[in-house]
């Protein structure tokens, strides 16, 4: 208890210090601001990324996963694969069929992805993302069909057909109704049938937009793609049949259809829900901890900087300090006095920094479209670390006042 008056002492002195030393003590606890505002704009990005992650998981549906030619093995460099894996076979219509007529399977149908520009009129988007697929597209990726029809089952057969995105209509026809309007995709002219939402997807890749959706027969027929990455089996298992399940009897007809004999590898990968989350995870968290590496740097400023600011200060206050110590005060009472204070600036900075770091993070929520708040954890975790800058960076200059001789700093001029 007899502490607690120091603690505000301190408090008081490190005030008046920033109050009278504007400048000084600013640059004192620049660096403290930096990196509290750093660390709080990297919790909210990984927050937000995590968020959309599991929001796009419960969209799609936590039990759909995709059959591809590759995914777990895929280096940084896909340049690189093995042998092995590059001499696998693309996914067909047959392995589709094949996966299809399995009881614990609802839904299995052949996809494509391809990108493409889109036109109207002189209009046109940037490259997008076109999927060829069926009339179970939105029930498979989620989202919402706003107007207009999906396919027909003749339609499906390959005609010139196309449900476009939302925001691409937008851009394209403006209030214009886009339903029966002849547009482009790529060279190809194709007519609007139907004007979808999309829903955020984990498989998606990172910046590409959603543009329409055709057919499958139709981009087969149509474009030209690379068929040994762009096709892709999307599977959706029944309700009574778990997910585990499903992927065993997914596996094993895929080998039976292939043909692999037991102790073969698999020629193919199946890209489930758990599979993305964990790429992302690792991601996130080495993300996180480089950003963390990279803000200590600014926070090992700061700290030097409360550290020659407090000696600066202590060199100031010798007479101070030796008149203390002849009315009696202890060793002990001025080195707290002095950590109280180097404490009292960090803390203001890192409270400075927490106010940055959502602005921050405000700027990316609304860049990025997030939806998740800035956690409360990276605030107070912030807040700690910036007090025990100051009480680790403030020892030593707390330290030479508290062993400062009260005859020699009463005669200091």
């Amino acid at each position: 208890m007899a502490r607690i008056p120091n603690v505000a002492e301190g408090m008081v002195i490190a005030l008046d210090t920033m109050r009278t030393n504007k400048l000084r003590s600013g640059l004192t606890i620049l660096g403290v601001v930096i990196g509290v505002a750093t660390v709080m704009t990297i919790a909210s990005m990984v927050q937000g990324i995590r968020t959309q992650i599991f929001n796009a998981v419960e969209v799609a549906g936590p039990t759909t996963f995709y059959v591809v030619r590759f995914f777990s093995q895929v280096p940084l460099n896909p340049d690189r694969l093995p042998y092995e894996v590059r001499i696998r076979p693309p996914v067909d219509e047959r392995d589709a069929a094949a996966v299809a007529q399995l009881p614990e399977i609802s839904y299995a149908g052949l996809w494509v992805q391809i990108f493409q520009r889109i036109e109207f009129e002189g209009i046109n988007t940037q490259s997008v993302s076109v999927f060829g697929a069926d009339d179970h597209y939105l029930e498979i990726n989620g989202g919402t069909l706003l107007k207009g029809r999906f396919f027909t089952q003749a339609e499906l057969d390959g005609d010139d057909v196309a449900l476009i995105e939302e925001e691409v209509a937008q851009r394209l026809f403006g209030q214009m109704n886009p339903i029966d309007a002849t547009i482009r995709v790529g060279a190809k002219a194709m007519r609007v049938i139907g004007i979808f939402q999309n829903a955020a997807n984990i498989f998606m890749p990172p910046g590409q937009e959603y543009g329409a959706v055709l057919p499958f027969q139709t981009v087969r027929r149509n474009y030209r793609y690379d068929d040994t990455n762009s096709l892709f089996i999307a599977v959706k298992p029944r309700t009574s049949a778990g997910v585990t399940e499903a992927q065993d009897a997914v596996t094993v007809a895929l080998r039976r259809v292939r043909g692999l004999r037991p102790g073969m590898p698999n020629t193919f990968d199946l890209i489930t829900q758990d599979q993305i989350l964990s790429v992302v995870g690792n991601f996130t968290t080495y993300f996180f901890v480089a950003m963390i590496a990279l803000s200590s740097v600014a926070l090992l400023v700061g700290g030097i900087g409360v550290m020659a600011i407090m000696m600066v200060s202590v060199t100031d206050r010798t007479r101070e300090i030796g008149l203390r110590k002849a009315l009696g005060a202890t060793r002990r009472e001025i080195l707290w006095q002095f950590l109280v204070e180097a404490a009292t600036l960090t803390f203001f900075g890192g409270l400075i920094g927490v106010v940055v770091g959502l602005g921050f993070g405000e700027v990316v929520k609304q860049a990025f479209g997030f939806t998740s708040e800035v956690p409360l954890w990276s605030a107070v975790v912030a807040s700690a670390v910036s007090i025990g800058i100051g009480l680790v960076f403030g020892l030593i200059p707390a330290n030479r006042a508290a062993r400062m001789d009260p005859v020699e700093a009463l005669r200091h001029e």
